[in-house]
């Protein structure tokens, strides 16, 4: 791209954070994952190395997620159990942290992160805790701040959870506007019935709650006529467990609705289901519904939306439309209109098959965009499976030749089934940077199939039916050593121009050690954990089960540079240039998590040398 074009797209995002600095999950209230920085780029990689790491003291198998803010030279960031902690963003070394719950008693589960808030000088550090607490740290000493709720917390549960104070928790890092800390919540997937999936807006100043939106609308609201009966009463699930996206200009927030519990089973729930497996648009001062786009109706694979969007510009016609990005589960993209939720790629609705199960009643229809193509496979041959060892290929197809095949959207049968893609991707949580430069949107996914069976359960039990498999209630399609059992790649990174809808090239991402050792370096690895790209030219990514960063060249896919990590990057890297004029990477190196063995409490920052 001409220099002059390239200054003029980097402007799009100039109302973004300074260019040093991470003020938000995203990089920006947008959700882009891009960076102005251009310090780190091609032609240094090969001086690319560790600036400092900072060790937690928390070695678990809970994967370590989070992804740091910077703000004025300080660096934040959250654990698996809730502890928040302040670096010194050039050294790693510690100014503070704070923690929730120091009479013990403390768990671990996944948390991806904190929320930044500033007015008039004072900044405040807010995040949701694992049970179910929305705190305000003084951002530079990481002290309650007394004006907000009881003493520094609101006790999330009230309203919403009151009967089920054990099943809700907060991951996810919440969303700022204006003076706004809008939250969601992670609640049950296994029971149909338990705590509300709403999203809720507090003041940043007070803690007082503003506005509440129902993600399963009640009698007399817009979508209740998608739940039969009674089906959406007390109905937990369908709620943003993910990080939402803001776009401040326009008011608007950006809510990716997860599935209606339970995940497997909607006998008791008949009916579209709105909004689960929604993305919404939010009038962010007030929670009014804008626009709904549902990308799986009456969801029966635990297909929801599991990313954060990604708020982009995109070409059409000669003229730029803003726009919002949503990856998916299913390995499908649906790029829509942000004013008004019209798909910018046309979308199909194509019949898909039934279920056989009792009670159940599948929605006739998937929506399909035609733009981009999928980028993962829907179906499985027996031809497709892998050969990567003798062992493997012998496992897989005994395990193949014992399941009824579907294709995507297949529900669950009787019988065990097979359907591509599983519950882990597609893509993820991970989610997608986007280069405003290029208009290319980079996204990592998975290559792994689901089985299971649905089993009917006794009377008066919870659900009617329930997924099950010797191998686990979750069981993948992979072999004894968690190899996929088909052909890899197992994981890619895939570059999309969204202005055509064309994908620009797929690489494979992670290699696997005894493989590789054999002379199979391309298989990729299941992955979980996102990018980042820069104005230097480069996509920064971990997530693969193989303990390293990467460094991919950003136009073409190729792999550039590679840093060993303590463990596998099971997040999302971010990126800053420190008071001193130098540019940083930094990553949590955990572990752990659904695929690796090897752990670690490590946050790895890196820089050139």
């Amino acid at each position: 791209m001409l220099p002059i074009l390239r200054h003029l797209a980097l402007l799009l995002v100039a109302a973004g954070p300074a260019p040093g600095e991470w003020r938000h999950y995203g990089g920006d209230a947008g959700g882009s994952r891009f960076s102005r920085l251009a310090q780190i780029n091609r032609g240094n990689l090969a001086r690319l190395g560790r600036a400092w790491a900072y060790h937690t003291g928390e070695q678990t198998r809970t994967a370590f997620e989070a992804t740091p803010l910077v703000v004025d030279g300080a660096l934040y960031f959250s654990t698996a159990a809730s502890r928040v902690i302040a670096l010194d963003a050039e050294t790693g070394k510690e100014l503070w942290q704070f923690n929730p719950y120091p009479a013990g008693g403390r768990s671990f589960a996944p948390h991806r992160g904190v929320a930044y808030w500033a007015k008039g000088g004072e900044g405040r550090i807010i995040y949701g805790t694992g049970a179910a607490e929305l705190v305000a740290l003084d951002a530079r000493t990481g002290k309650l701040c007394p004006s907000f709720g009881a003493g520094g917390r609101v006790d999330l549960r009230a309203g919403v959870a009151d009967k089920w104070p054990d099943d809700y928790a907060v991951t996810s890092p919440p969303a700022i506007y204006r003076d706004l800390v809008i939250v969601g919540a992670r609640v049950p997937e296994g029971v149909p019935r338990g705590p509300s999936g709403d999203v809720r807006a507090f003041d940043a100043q007070t803690g007082k709650e503003v506005w509440r939106f129902h993600t399963v609308p009640r009698p007399g609201e817009p979508g209740h006529e998608t739940w039969e009966g009674d089906g959406w009463r007390e109905r937990t699930g369908a709620n943003v467990w993910s990080m939402m996206s803001v776009d401040e200009e326009r008011g608007l927030v950006f809510l990716p609705v997860g599935s209606p519990a339970y995940d497997f089973y909607g006998g008791d729930r008949k009916g579209k289901n709105l909004y689960g497996n929604s993305l919404v648009a939010l009038e962010a001062a007030t929670g009014k519904v804008r626009w709904h786009y549902q990308m799986v109706h009456h969801d029966l694979w635990d297909y929801d939306l599991p990313a954060q969007p990604a708020l982009v510009t995109v070409r059409r016609g000669g003229r730029e439309v803003a726009a919002v990005a949503q990856v998916t589960k299913m390995g499908m993209v649906f790029v829509l209109d942000r004013e008004t939720g019209k798909p910018l790629f046309p979308v199909e609705e194509r019949p898909v098959p039934q279920s056989k199960v009792p009670g159940e009643a599948t929605w006739p229809t998937q929506p399909f965009p035609l733009k981009p193509a999928p980028l993962v496979r829907h179906a499985i041959t027996r031809s497709d499976l892998s050969r990567v060892t003798p062992e493997s290929e012998r496992f897989c197809a005994g395990l193949f030749d014992s399941l009824v095949n579907g294709g995507i959207f297949t529900p669950l049968g009787l019988e065990p089934t097979l359907v591509f893609p599983g519950t882990l991707g597609g893509a993820t949580w991970s989610g997608a940077s986007f280069d405003p430069a290029a208009n290319h949107l980079y996204v990592n996914v998975n290559e792994v199939g689901m089985i299971g069976a649905m089993a009917p359960q006794p009377e008066g039990a919870a659900n009617a039916f329930r997924r099950g498999n010797p191998r686990g209630e979750y069981a993948r399609f992979w072999d004894e050593n968690q190899w996929p059992c088909q052909r890899p790649p197992w994981g890619t990174l895939n570059a999309v121009d969204l202005n055509t809808g064309e994908l620009v090239w797929k690489a494979p991402l992670g290699v696997v050690e005894e493989l590789a050792a054999r002379g199979l370096a391309d298989t990729g690895t299941p992955n979980m954990g996102g990018s980042i790209v820069t104005a230097g030219g480069l996509v920064f990514i971990a997530g693969s089960n193989d303990s390293r960063l990467r460094a991919f060249d950003a136009r073409t896919g190729e792999e550039l540079w590679a840093g060993k990590l303590d463990a596998s990057g099971h997040a999302t890297p971010m990126t800053f240039q420190g008071k001193s004029g130098r540019q940083y990477v930094v990553i949590a190196a955990g572990g752990g998590g659904y695929f690796s063995r090897t752990t670690a409490d490590t946050l790895i920052a890196f820089t050139i040398k």
